[in-house]
């Protein structure tokens, strides 16, 4: 069957491109069953397609970067540079000299914000691709060599699942504290990998008897190209969404172990040690405690809009919206 070559362009509709045939006629080819014709699409054409019309992520969007905006040039306009004390302004309530108020020692509670709100995005946007990394090619190699490796994979997993993470943090909070922050990034990076790496295990599995990757095995490539040119591609949307959702989980990670003392430590500030400074004056100061917590909940809540959002797109059939 032929297509008519005077077809309008109004009853053209649109395929991706990875589901449909090959065609004689380039990014086009007819419809069996309506007879228009087809105009192929590429994936993530496809994907930006379902994402734009979600408000959801619009708006997380929106929020999360106006937080990073405030983070790097807040404090542009105020007088006060960050760790600066006001000699004449311990304990000073919210108003035009501290607009966020001022701690014990005078310090400007807006200049801390934009400097704890810098540590813990940055925290948080490359621990949570470094867990995300380390799952692929875990979970990956694990699933396509099998045997001993997935045996001795899965008991690691199965091991570092149970652990206490916060005895093993208190055990190597002396490093931390004498280290770089970077220790602590390892830290959540390295206790945040398994639960993906048991997804991309049973992928990998699922993967590894496709004809595309016995064709590669059985022309001499690599193992490491065949994980990374025909597996790890193929569960990139996985990999994505688990990336997105990880920032929120690293920032709240970061900030619980802050707040015990386990995590950043001073001079350094970051949310998780505003709020610890904050929580023993939340009834007489309780602007030290109010505006860490409130950007903690703001910035935690977009983060899982767009995450969320992310996720739809990628994959319709997760969510409720299957358009």
């Amino acid at each position: 069957m032929s297509v008519q070559p005077n077809m309008p362009a109004d009853q053209a509709t649109e395929l991706p491109r990875d589901l449909e045939p090959s065609t004689g006629a380039a990014g086009s080819l007819p419809n069996l069953t309506t007879g228009k014709r087809t105009r192929a699409i590429s994936r993530n054409a496809l994907v930006w397609r379902r994402l734009k019309r979600k408000p959801n992520f619009w708006i997380g969007a929106s929020i999360v970067l106006l937080i990073i905006l405030f983070a790097l040039f807040g404090n542009i306009p105020n007088i006060y540079a960050v760790g600066e004390q006001d000699p004449y302004g311990f304990n000073a309530a919210p108003g035009a000299q501290h607009w966020f108020g001022a701690d014990a020692i005078g310090v400007d509670l807006y200049a801390s914000m934009t400097a704890a709100l810098r540590k813990s995005l940055l925290i948080g946007f490359i621990a949570a691709p470094v867990a995300t990394i380390i799952a692929a090619f875990i979970g990956s190699l694990a699933g396509y060599l099998g045997g001993i490796f997935e045996s001795v994979t899965n008991w690691i997993v199965n091991l570092l699942l149970v652990l206490p993470v916060f005895y093993v943090l208190m055990i190597v909070s002396p490093l931390m504290s004498s280290q770089s922050w970077l220790i602590l990034v390892v830290a959540i990076g390295g206790f945040s990998w398994m639960v993906m790496s048991q997804i991309v295990k049973n992928q990998t599995k699922t993967f590894k008897e496709r004809e595309f990757v016995l064709a590669a095995r059985y022309m001499g490539v690599s193992t490491f190209t065949i994980l990374t040119r025909h597996i790890i591609p193929n569960v990139s949307s996985l990999l994505i969404i688990d990336a997105a959702l990880g920032v929120s989980g690293a920032i709240l990670a970061e900030t619980s172990l802050s707040f015990f003392g386990l995590g950043i430590q001073a001079p350094d500030v970051s949310l998780g040690t505003l709020l610890q400074d904050g929580s023993s004056a939340a009834v007489s100061r309780p602007w030290l405690f109010i505006f860490p917590a409130a950007f903690l909940v703001t910035l935690l809540t977009a983060v899982a809009l767009m995450g969320d959002a992310l996720r739809d797109a990628l994959d319709p059939t997760s969510g409720t919206d299957r358009s």
